[in-house]
Formats: structure tokens, C-alpha cells, sequence
């Protein structure tokens, strides 16, 4: 655990000292692209994040391959290799994307490149296990259609969620948290070495997400781009793909006693089909709603618009912040509700725990309006937007007065800040103006 925490911290600090950087010569180099119908910010803010995260993940790699415990993932498994050749290959393109802006269809080409890369250097999907039914071996073509298959689907939905400040690395992060604690399950309890590489890659993509969510919360100072949107999908697809497709099933020796034990105890196996879902269910379902939509109305599924899950957020009243966060609340309830099933099927808690969760995130939904003030001893340490109204302050929805300036009116009631291409979404008036 302690190695994999230091490639973690390594790989975090990485990423933290190049965003700055980064951020200049994005700046530099002109990758601050005009503001888009469908974007929610108001000053263009340079991209190029994926640059400083491709080196984080390149550090993280390097320190572990010197490691004494870790050491033995690279020399046992090609898996870490074909990582990074095929991040290489999709962080390039994404790169490109962000300075000239590739058409999709070639990007969705580099996609499936990228996949073929990692699948030629051993990191496919060689078997399922399939409830009621075994452990299912599958054809060379069959593996490979699924491994491109899942790839391209969760670099597309990271990306369809890369939408708002710190939004899709936090959701990422999220979902790699959960998906190292169920990896790190398997390979130190269960003693299957083949789940370390996956334990690695969750450990690293973490680092990633973490080093770089200083720089893109809210204002974000520097976006990740389609650059990092799609290095950090292909991480999160390649460790699911380890976890899946390469850890025998019947090596975790769970068939022992009777049938309905054996069904409980046979869960661990089983989640790995899950486990992918559920740490991109949110993206997944925005992706699959985008393109029902777009279709639905003619348009082409690779037209983009603002009818997202954090559009629809910001448009019902939510702030960019909050509605950041619920983003985080129902990703973190699904993927921690998963891993917390996996370990205990037969706990009642755990389903009745997700229930009363799911009642204060959907509470959370219906009160776009509603923001919590601090207690009056944590005035100091709080944001402004928690601290209590001065008396004689004028309220958010009143009219200003006419020897108010106007920039100071929009700053109150908007919430507009032009710092570093902050996104312009905040607290909204009750009344119209």
C-alpha cells in the first residue's frame, strides 16, 4: 500500500508543478479557442491540460518500475507498456484537437487505433464470467471487439462530461478511488497478482486527477482539453479491461459450500461486469441521452449542444459550484455503493444506506435555490456565498441603485468573474430584472 501511495503522491505532484507551465504555453501557443454557443464560461481559458497529465502518468510509471514490489508488474505483465503506447497515441491526437480542431470522426479513428494498440501488446479482455452461466472464454475477434468497444465508449463519455470546472477529473477521481480499493481487494486479499496492474493504474489516475483539479476548479485557470479528457478515459478503460479480462475468476476459490453461499460469495466475480458501468454510469447515461437527443432531432451524434446533464443542472437555478458537486454526489453513491455490495451482498444496510442517500441527492436536486449559511465564528474561513447578508446589503434579487456601477451589478447578481476565464454561472436572482 505504501508504494502504491507514493506513486500516487509522485504522480500528483507532477501533474500539480507542470499545469502552471502548461497553462503559459497554451497560452503562448494560442490554444484558447473563442467561446462556443454551447460553452458556460465567458473569457477563453487556454487547454492543454492533458500535457502536464500525460507526464504525470509517464512519472508515475517510472517510479514504479523502481519500486521493489511494484517492479514485478512490469517484469510479469506487458500491461503497463501497452498503457502507455496507446495514451501516447490518444494523447497526441487529443493535443492536435485542442490547438487545430480535428474532425470526430477522426478522432473516433485514433480512438479505436489507440485501443488496437493496447490490445496487440496483451491488454484485452480473454474471458467473462457470465452469472448462471461460468467462466466464458472468447475468441481472439471477440475479445478485441469488446476491448475497442469499451475504450471508445468510456473515452467518449469522460469526454461528453467534460463540461464544466473540474467536473470530469473529479468524477474520474471518484470513480478511480473505488475501482483501486476493489482492485487492491483483489490482489492483496484474494493474493491474484494479475489484478496488480489495474491496482496501479487506479493508483496513478488518481494522481492525475488530483495533481491537475487545483488548477481547473472553479475559476478554472487552465482546461484539461480533449487532451486529458481522453487520456484520462482510456486509464479508466484500461484498468477495467485488466481487472475483467485477464483475472481468472475460479482463482479466487469461492465455490465452497452450499448453493446460496456460493451465489453470495461468487459476487466479487461478478462485479467486475458492473464495476465498469458504475464508475462511468453518470457519463454513460449522458452520453447514451446525447445521442438520443441529436438523433431524435435529425442532427448528427457528434453535434454538440447544451442539453448535458450540467447544462440541465445550471439551467434549472443550480450555481457552477453545486452543480459540480452533485455531479460528485451521484458518482461517488453509485461507484462506492457498488464497491461497499461487493464485499457484503447479504448486508441489508448497504442497500438501505444507498436508498437514504439517493433521497438527499435527489432533495439536493429540488432545491436549486437553497444555500446554507455559516454559523457566525466560521464567517472568516467559509466563501462569500455562505456568509450571512450584512444588514442594509441590498438582497440578490433587488434592483440596484441607479449610482450603482453596472460591472459591480452583474458581478452581485451574476456571479461573473474575470479571473482566468471563471465561468460566468452563479447564485441566480429570484426576481427578473
Amino acid at each position: 500500500m505504501r508504494e502504491y501511495l507514493l506513486t500516487l503522491c509522485i504522480t500528483a505532484a507532477v501533474t500539480y508543478l507542470l499545469t502552471g507551465p502548461v497553462r503559459k504555453f497554451a497560452i503562448v501557443a494560442g490554444a484558447m479557442p473563442e467561446i462556443r454557443a454551447r460553452d458556460v464560461h465567458r473569457e477563453p481559458t487556454p487547454r492543454l491540460g492533458g500535457i502536464a497529465m500525460f507526464f504525470g502518468l509517464c512519472a508515475g510509471m517510472l517510479v514504479a518500475d523502481h519500486l521493489t514490489n511494484l517492479n514485478e508488474v512490469f517484469e510479469t505483465s506487458n500491461e503497463p507498456r501497452a498503457l502507455l503506447s496507446g495514451a501516447a497515441v490518444i494523447w497526441l491526437i487529443g493535443v492536435l484537437d485542442d490547438k487545430f480542431e480535428i474532425d470526430a470522426l477522426i478522432k473516433l479513428g485514433a480512438q479505436m487505433i489507440a485501443a488496437g494498440v493496447m490490445v496487440v501488446q496483451g491488454l484485452t479482455i480473454l474471458w467473462l464470467p457470465i452469472p448462471g452461466v461460468g467462466n466464458v472464454a472468447l475468441t481472439q475477434w471477440q475479445g478485441t471487439l469488446l476491448t475497442v468497444a469499451l475504450v471508445v465508449i468510456t473515452i467518449n463519455a469522460v469526454n461528453f462530461v467534460d463540461g464544466l470546472d473540474g467536473l470530469a477529473a473529479g468524477m474520474v477521481c471518484i470513480a478511480a478511488a473505488a475501482f483501486f480499493m476493489y482492485a487492491y481487494r483483489i490482489w492483496y486479499s484474494y493474493g491474484i497478482e494479475a489484478a496488480a496492474p489495474a491496482t496501479l493504474f487506479a493508483a496513478i489516475l488518481m494522481g492525475m486527477c488530483i495533481g491537475f483539479l487545483p488548477h481547473n476548479m472553479h475559476p478554472a485557470r487552465i482546461f484539461m482539453g480533449d487532451s486529458g479528457s481522453m487520456l484520462i478515459g482510456l486509464v479508466l478503460a484500461a484498468g477495467a479491461i485488466s481487472v475483467t479480462g485477464q483475472v481468472d475468476p475460479d482463482a479466487l476459490k469461492l465455490f465452497s459450500g452450499s448453493e446460496r453461499n456460493t451465489v453470495h460469495q461468487m459476487v466479487p466475480v461478478y462485479i467486475p461486469l458492473l464495476m465498469p458501468l458504475t464508475i462511468i454510469a453518470i457519463p454513460a447515461a449522458d452520453l447514451i441521452l446525447a445521442i438520443v437527443r441529436r438523433t431524435w432531432r435529425g442532427q448528427s451524434p457528434f453535434a454538440a449542444d447544451r442539453g448535458h446533464l450540467h447544462h440541465r443542472l445550471l439551467e434549472v437555478g443550480h450555481s457552477h459550484s453545486r452543480a459540480v458537486l452533485i455531479m460528485y454526489f451521484w458518482s461517488a453513491l453509485i461507484a462506492f455503493g457498488a464497491l461497499a455490495y461487493s464485499v457484503n451482498s447479504a448486508s441489508m444496510w448497504i442497500v438501505l444506506g444507498v436508498v437514504f442517500l439517493s433521497a438527499i441527492g435527489l432533495l439536493l436536486l429540488l432545491l436549486p435555490r437553497f444555500t446554507p449559511r455559516a454559523p457566525l465564528w466560521a464567517q472568516r474561513i467559509v466563501p462569500p456565498r455562505y456568509r450571512r447578508r450584512a444588514v442594509g446589503a441590498p438582497a440578490a434579487g433587488a434592483e440596484p441603485a441607479d449610482d450603482e456601477p453596472e460591472d459591480r451589478v452583474l458581478a452581485g447578481v451574476s456571479g461573473v468573474s474575470g479571473v482566468n476565464g471563471a465561468t460566468a454561472v452563479g447564485p441566480r436572482s429570484r426576481l427578473p430584472r
